[in-house]
């Protein structure tokens, strides 16, 4: 089995989300559900698995009707596509937080400054 320098890189990052999903779920974090890193571990897990047997994709692929062997092209736009969707939707997150907390400490100097 020849493994390829795009497995290995996709072994890893997929590795590094998981440990960071499952790492910010057990320091029970506010942002982290179990319903996320359920998620999480679907997608990166799934992509590993992918990565370690690709003849199943290939299955996959002649199943669902796709013809050549483009795994590699269409393994990696996923991952792109997956890096930039977390991180946005971390982000987003982390503003919803900032958002509440200015708008607690903005309340409370009003309610001081009217007594």
């Amino acid at each position: 089995m020849n493994i390829h320098l795009y497995q290995i890189a996709v072994i890893i990052i997929s590795a590094l989300m998981i440990y960071q999903g499952a790492d910010r779920y057990f320091k029970k974090q506010r942002q982290q559900t179990f319903l996320k890193l359920l998620i999480r571990l679907i997608v990166w897990g799934g992509m590993i698995a992918i990565v370690i047997y690709p003849k199943a994709s290939i299955s996959l692929a002649t199943l669902i009707g796709i013809e050549g062997n483009i795994n590699a092209v269409i393994l990696v736009g996923f991952i792109l596509i997956f890096l930039i969707i977390f991180k946005l939707l971390n982000s987003i997150e982390r503003l919803e937080q900032n958002i509440s907390i200015l708008t607690r400490k903005e309340s409370l100097k009003e309610i001081n400054n009217k007594k």
